[in-house]
């Protein structure tokens, strides 16, 4: 019986022991890192943009009518003068036959007319007024066949469909949108950039654009700048305008956009994001980086400018140090880290 409960007491000390040692030792905190070697300090730098149409067409009825037909849909390409709805025409037909029986009517006047004013029996003044009464029909009939045609929606330019905002059966207003056209042979990438790096940015600035939804990559051409701050962002609108002879970039595809040769003027050196960097109470700054023994320790280190998310490292890093960039705020001198 002794023996029992030494040996219950021997494994309730052992288990207890090990408890200790297990909660003593504190799990290394998870980071992520980043390696500073050339392709942190080549200074590119990337923006997320917005593909935009080169340019955009509202359709619109002149008149107001009940909408017949709409014979396109949207993301179908469409020529210049193709038929794209048609309104009710009977009141316009109506009108048309009206004007044409007044333009026979007034032309009969007018042959009968003739004779006696070359016979000299018709007064000078009633000759007048005829020549006028023709005038008056063949204006109300050019007035009625333009508004037949009215009823027949063209488009004016080559593109895109890209909404349809009216269909059959509902009534159109006069200048009231019903289809618009978008022009995407080339389009622009809308890029905000923040006021303290837009004067590198030039019209002839070069740029790389991916659009993964496109699974395509392109070098951008002219931009152009805004010369207007968001007052909300202090950002400025850039667009950047690209060939899109294939038609593969939509407006609304969301694409990444470097400009290396702006950036490498603005940040010289290493770049690192710029919430990697914290201050010290003396001031100073400092990051955290992993020692070999996945330990994390302070070095203090000089900033350059700031371009964006990224700053400029002046001094304090070499090549081939590994940087914490996310999950710092529980470190401490000496923590044991995982990535």
């Amino acid at each position: 019986m002794k023996k029992g409960i030494l040996g219950l007491i021997t494994i309730l000390m052992v288990c207890s022991c090990s408890e200790k040692k297990e909660n003593g030792t504190k799990a290394p905190t998870r980071v992520q890192t980043q390696i500073v070697s050339s392709a942190s300090s080549d200074g590119s730098h990337t923006y997320v943009g917005i593909i935009e149409e080169r340019e955009a067409t509202a359709v619109s009825f002149t008149g107001m009518g009940v909408v017949k037909r709409v014979l396109v849909s949207e993301g179908k390409a469409v020529s210049k003068g193709q038929l794209i709805a048609e309104m009710d025409d009977t009141q316009a037909r109506n009108l048309l036959d009206g004007a044409e029986a007044q333009m026979s009517q007034a032309n009969d006047a007018l042959q009968r007319y003739k004779m006696l004013h070359d016979n000299g029996s018709l007064p000078e003044v009633q000759w007048v007024e005829i020549q006028s009464k023709v005038a008056q029909a063949k204006s109300q009939l050019e007035v009625a066949k333009k508004n037949l045609a009215d009823c027949q929606l063209k488009a004016p330019v080559s593109g895109i469909i890209g909404k349809k905002l009216i269909g059959s059966g509902e009534t159109a207003l006069p200048s009231q949108a019903v289809v618009t056209i978008l022009d995407i042979t080339s389009v622009k990438v809308k890029v905000s950039i923040p006021e303290a790096e837009i004067s590198v940015i030039t019209s002839s600035t070069p740029s790389n654009i991916s659009v993964e939804a496109a699974q395509k990559q392109v070098c951008g051409g002219n931009i152009e700048k805004g010369i207007q701050a968001d007052a909300l962002t202090h950002t400025y609108d850039v667009r950047i305008n690209v060939q899109n002879s294939d038609r593969k970039l939509l407006p609304g595809m969301v694409a990444n956009v470097s400009f290396p040769t702006s950036v490498s003027k603005g940040l010289k050196g290493i770049s690192l994001p710029v919430t990697s960097v914290q201050k010290a109470a003396d001031g100073s700054m400092f990051v955290w980086v992993v020692g070999k023994d996945n330990t994390a320790h302070r070095a203090k280190v000089s900033i350059g400018n700031t371009l964006g998310n990224y700053v400029a490292i002046t001094e304090g890093l070499e090549m081939g140090q590994r940087v914490v960039t996310e999950g710092y705020q529980k470190l401490s001198e000496g923590t044991k880290v995982v990535f």
